[in-house]
């Protein structure tokens, strides 16, 4: 591995054996992803949220909906997040534990790096809309009145190649 790689996956604090680099990568471009939850009898739910950011073995979610997701997480917090690279048609699993984060220093700063996100994905939309004269119904990603993070500790991670092939590594 270059010297560059290394250092890049120091500075960011990467659970190297879980996240390489181009998963790491493609997540922080990512503004939404798949949450699947599961109550303790057994039913389902996968909703998409908004991802804010990507920290070491942590995964920080936005949720301003309190439905289902929020209710099961409250009951089990193990989860099963999912994602598509529809570049290299790879798609991801990363399975862990949430933590419901709604006050204090750290919901606060995360609250910041959510809005600041979300500003950037809402003039993002504005332009592309205006550059492929595409109509969107909403350009912006509205502001919640209350909200939550979610912080899922990543435990799994299982990569699907486009043939099938499943690789998976457990965190320790």
């Amino acid at each position: 591995m270059p010297i560059a790689e290394v250092l890049y996956l120091k500075k960011k604090t990467l659970p190297k054996q879980l996240l390489t680099e181009e998963i790491y990568r493609f997540l922080e471009k990512k503004e939404f992803i798949d949450v699947g939850t599961c109550d303790f009898s057994g039913r389902p739910n996968v909703a998409p949220k908004f991802l804010v950011k990507v920290e070491g073995t942590n995964i920080y979610l936005a949720d301003y909906v309190f439905g289902r997701t929020f209710i099961n997480i409250k009951i089990n917090p193990r989860v099963s997040l999912s994602a598509v690279n529809l570049a290299t048609l790879t798609g991801y699993q990363i399975n862990g534990t949430a933590r419901i984060i709604s006050s204090g220093s750290e919901f606060e700063r995360l609250m910041k790096e959510m809005q600041a996100k979300q500003v950037k994905f809402s003039a993002s939309r504005l332009i592309e809309g205006l550059h492929k004269e595409t109509m969107y119904k909403n350009f912006e990603v509205t502001l919640p009145e209350k909200a939550c993070v979610f912080k899922i500790k990543i435990k799994e991670v299982a990569e699907i190649g486009s043939s099938g092939k499943v690789q998976r590594k457990k965190y320790r």
